[in-house]
């Protein structure tokens, strides 16, 4: 399902270049996550352990690092669908001053029935290049879920014959997001590829 991005598999062995390096050529999650993440073992152990014996259908994969008084700060993140679940983990470095290095890290899974997804919405920016032709300069995915996760009041209609509370939900979501500052043209082929499996899979 992948794009054209992704046909040759590249020269470096997976493990073999630093974290970090670009996952887009990767078509297997295993070879893109050693690849990519800083604890690449810390997330493959905590998909597989709820992903079972099911196959990978499509997956992205995302990594920020801030840099703070402390120092720096690696957020990481994956998205994996397996044809009927949408599997998410993502983990974050945390200050622990007992811990051995000062840190800990804190990794979490998530895991939603695609029927719970509600909504597929992907925005993609076009642009041309020097010659012409047509390059995707970005890619915006949101996955709307009908999972309550938040609930804020509102305020009255002070013109409203009858007062009472008020108050709206806000569903749970998840963004992910590419361009060629940030990630790069194979990246945003990857999300673009992933965001159109999602739109397939979700039911009616």
């Amino acid at each position: 399902m992948f794009s054209k991005a992704t046909r040759s598999r590249p020269p470096a062995a997976p493990g073999s270049a630093p974290a970090g390096t670009d996952w887009s050529p990767y078509t297997r999650l295993e070879d893109a996550a050693r690849v990519y993440f800083l604890h690449a073992e810390v997330a493959l152990d905590a998909i597989a352990g709820v992903l079972g014996r099911r196959r990978v259908r499509g997956f992205t994969l995302e990594r920020v690092v801030d840099l703070t008084e402390a120092g720096a700060s690696v957020w990481q993140e994956a998205a994996v669908c397996d044809g009927r679940r949408l599997i998410l983990w993502h983990s974050e470095e945390m200050a622990d001053d007992s811990a051995p290095g000062g840190s800990v890290l804190d990794s979490s899974v998530q895991v939603l029935p695609l029927a719970a997804i509600g909504h597929v919405g992907m925005r993609t920016l076009v642009g041309r290049d020097e010659r012409g032709r047509r390059v995707d300069r970005g890619v915006y995915l949101v996955l709307a879920t009908e999972v309550p996760h938040e609930l804020f009041p509102v305020q009255p209609d002070p013109d409203a014959s009858q007062q009472g509370a008020t108050a709206k939900i806000r569903p749970e979501s998840f963004r992910f997001s590419k361009s060629l500052d940030d990630g790069g043209a194979g990246q945003i082929a990857r999300l673009i590829d992933f965001g159109r499996l999602l739109g397939r899979l979700v039911p009616g």
